[in-house]
């Protein structure tokens, strides 16, 4: 009980976002068909408030979400997700540099797109609470190979107060453990809220290939702006694959 109460307490510190489904395809380089024909359930670690296991069940794609602040009361989850959506309202306004051009995605449009998808996460949450997990890295309760697809946002690297480079790569571990061979773990971003790149990047890369979990950096285009986005994605060794609209920057491992 002290695990989980030390847990809440440090994903509470953390904003939790509340992103829609299609965020999340932009962040991670994916399309509504691709998560559409994912052969087996989706693993959203941290799920915070977002949208994306409610939309993605109207896809016939089965998203699990976990995240620590599922312990907590729902309203106090919902409390912190609109807290985390002002902190993104302030950080807009602040740093405009590390988001899209008002003239691409219009920030008001951009912010009722959160409030949908709260209004989603708090609906489904109740319908269907086995989908949602409370669990914290780096010991999730799930099996080996659960899952045929892993995203996590805004978490790892993002947080390096939160997580030291042993705790990041404990938690690297524990995605690629509960991942299936074949199957993928995308981790964005690879800064952190000051657009700061994880300086010891290289380091847990090489980590994980001692530990035969191959890495790429792979690139995806951003709609709208025509930059590009940077998703560490990680397999079991021999099982790397690149797509169609990426490009890849690989380990070797």
């Amino acid at each position: 009980m002290a695990d989980t109460a030390a847990a809440v307490a440090a994903a509470l510190r953390i904003p939790i976002t509340s992103r829609p489904l299609d965020e999340y395809c932009a962040l991670f380089g994916l399309t509504r068909a691709e998560l559409a024909a994912v052969p087996g359930p989706v693993l959203d670690c941290p799920g915070g408030a977002a949208g994306l296991t409610a939309e993605a069940r109207e896809l016939g794609c089965h998203v699990i979400a976990a995240d620590p602040v599922y312990a907590a009361p729902p309203s106090a989850v919902a409390a912190q997700a609109l807290a985390g959506r002002d902190v993104m309202a302030g950080a807009i306004r602040t740093a405009p540099h590390l988001y899209p051009a008002p003239r691409h995605l219009p920030y008001e449009r951009y912010l009722r797109s959160w409030d949908r998808a709260r209004r989603l996460f708090t609906a489904d949450s109740a319908a269907h609470p086995h989908d949602y997990i409370a669990a914290a890295l780096p010991r999730l309760p799930f099996a080996d190979h659960t899952f045929a697809l892993t995203l996590s946002a805004y978490l790892l690297l993002a947080h390096p107060e939160t997580f030291t480079p042993a705790r990041q790569l404990a938690g690297l571990l524990e995605l690629a453990r509960v991942t299936a061979p074949g199957g993928e773990v995308r981790i964005y971003p690879l800064h952190d809220g000051a657009g700061r790149r994880c300086p010891h990047l290289d380091d847990l890369r090489r980590a994980l290939g001692e530990r035969r979990i191959s890495s790429d950096i792979q690139a995806f285009p951003r709609p709208g702006d025509g930059r590009t986005r940077r998703v560490l994605v990680l397999t079991h060794a021999f099982t790397t694959r690149t797509g169609k609209g990426r490009t890849r920057d690989s380990t070797g491992r």
